[in-house]
């Protein structure tokens, strides 16, 4: 026979070779072969729903991270206002003192030039009738070097008198 067409003799050991160890293979070989690949899929999915566990866990924490991230933008944003508004009121009741203040300062010059004012005006009335009364006096020393000059003077300031107090009765 040729080389192609097995002699039946060795086809029967063939087959029966075949048929021994498939008995093997089946009764020893194939339930590990199942069970090592049953553990990988197991493994496998066992995986796969971890992953797909983290992934939840990390969208729920990224929504959990905006929500904490829009929270701190809103409360950045009312700390500003507020802080604005403080600095607004700090600002405006500084300038309302200030005004009151210089208001109150103002007043308080005014007074004091009043004041100085009408001391410096009495003292003036007082210069201008010391002055007054002596040139007075010495116009009256030069007139009155003889006594009919003087008698003349009394009696025309005797008149002027009366005539002041008529005026003040009527």
């Amino acid at each position: 026979m040729g080389l192609l067409l097995p002699e039946p003799g060795l086809l029967i050991w063939m087959t029966l070779a075949f048929v021994i160890v498939f008995i093997l293979l089946a009764k020893f070989g194939f339930p590990v072969m199942l069970k090592a690949l049953d553990e990988r899929k197991e493994y496998i999915d066992s995986s796969l729903d971890a992953a797909s566990k983290a992934e939840t866990k990390v969208k729920n924490l990224q929504a959990e991270m905006d929500s904490i991230r829009a929270d701190a933008e809103r409360q950045k944003g009312e700390i500003l206002r507020s802080a604005a508004e403080t600095r607004e009121k700090l600002l405006s009741e500084a300038r309302r003192k200030a005004e009151e203040e210089g208001e109150r300062i103002i007043a308080a010059a005014k007074a004091n030039a009043e004041i100085e004012r009408e001391a410096i005006l009495r003292d003036a009335r007082h210069q201008v009738a010391l002055l007054s009364i002596a040139i007075s006096e010495k116009l009256l020393r030069g007139k009155l070097d003889d006594e009919q000059s003087q008698t003349s003077l009394a009696e025309k300031l005797l008149n002027e008198m009366d005539k002041d107090m008529k005026h003040k009765e009527a």
